[in-house]
C-alpha cells in the first residue's frame, strides 16, 4: 500500500533514520534455527501514524519486522524502531521511519563512498521528497568492531567522520544523532569500543547505554523485551535532548 505524500494530503512527517547493524535492524524473537517467532508486543503494534520507507522507496504502513527488505540476507525480528515510534506518536503526529541497518557490518563499511553509506544517504534524501523533515539519526553499531584491536582503537575517529559526513551530505549540519553504546561483542575489545562511543563529543550527539538490557542465548542480540525498552530509551533521549515543544504541541525543534 503506497501512502500519499503530497503536503496537502498529509501532516508533516517527522522522519527518523534507523541505521547500524543487527541490533538496530532487530533480532528480537528470531530463534537459533533462524526463524522469527512472529510475536509483536503491544508497544510495537502498527499504527496509521507510523510509516516506513520501503526498499523500493515507497512510504507504507510500518510493521515488524521493519528491516525485512533492507537487512534481507538475514532473518529479522523485533528491533527498537516500532516501540520508539509508538512512544513518539503523541508528540510527533506522523512518524516516518527510514530503515537502513544491516547486520554484521563494521564502521568502515559505513564510510563515505561505501555501498551502505551511499544507500543510507540516498534513502534519507528520498524520504523528504514528498514532504517531511529528518529529525534524527538513530545509530546502533559497533559489535563488529570489537573483534580486532585496530578497529576498536580507530572507532572514535571513524564514527566522528561518519557523523560529519552524514551531516554534510544531507545538508543538515546540526542533525541530532542518538547512538547506542553496545552491550555485546568480543569481550577482548568491547570496552574499547564502548569507551570510544562515550568519548564522542560533537554537538547534538548523545549516547544511551544498552548495557544491562537482556540478551538472547547467543549473548549478542537483544531480546524482544529488550528491544521494546531500547525503543523507549531512544524516544526519551530524543524528547529530552532535542524536542522543545510543550506537552500539548506537536512542533519539534
Amino acid at each position: 500500500m503506497e501512502i500519499p505524500t503530497s503536503k496537502e494530503d498529509a501532516p508533516t512527517k517527522h522522519i527518523f533514520i534507523l541505521s547500524g547493524q543487527s541490533n538496530m535492524s532487530g533480532r528480537g524473537g528470531v530463534t537459533k534455527h533462524h526463524h522469527w517467532d512472529g510475536v509483536v508486543p503491544p508497544e510495537c503494534h502498527p499504527n496509521p501514524s507510523i510509516l516506513r520507507l520501503s526498499a523500493t522507496l515507497r512510504w507504507e504502513p510500518a510493521r515488524e519486522p521493519l528491516h525485512a527488505d533492507i537487512d534481507a540476507k538475514k532473518v529479522c525480528g523485533v528491533g527498537p524502531g516500532m516501540s520508539f515510534s509508538n512512544a513518539m506518536r503523541e508528540r510527533a503526529g506522523l512518524v516516518g521511519l527510514v530503515p537502513c541497518a544491516v547486520g554484521g557490518t563494521a564502521i568502515k563499511e559505513w564510510a563515505r563512498g561505501e555501498h551502505l553509506y551511499e544507500s543510507m544517504v540516498g534513502r534519507a534524501r528520498e524520504s523528504v521528497k514528498g514532504g517531511g523533515e529528518i529529525r534524527a539519526l538513530l545509530w546502533y553499531q559497533g559489535e563488529s568492531d570489537t573483534l580486532h584491536q585496530h578497529d576498536a582503537e580507530s572507532y572514535q575517529v571513524n564514527m566522528e567522520r561518519f557523523i560529519n559526513n552524514v551531516r554534510e551530505d544531507l545538508g543538515l549540519p546540526s542533525l541530532p544523532i542518538i547512538q547506542v553504546a553496545i552491550s555485546s561483542g568480543d569481550e577482548k575489545y568491547m570496552e574499547k569500543v564502548r569507551e570510544a562511543q562515550f568519548r564522542i563529543n560533537l554537538p547534538n550527539v548523545v549516547c544511551i547505554d544498552a548495557k544491562g538490557l537482556p540478551l538472547k542465548e547467543d549473548n549478542l542480540h537483544l531480546t524482544t523485551e529488550a528491544q521494546v525498552r531500547l525503543g523507549h530509551m531512544l524516544a526519551d533521549s530524543y524528547l529530552t535532548n532535542f524536542c522543545t515543544a510543550t506537552p500539548s504541541s506537536s512542533s519539534f525543534t
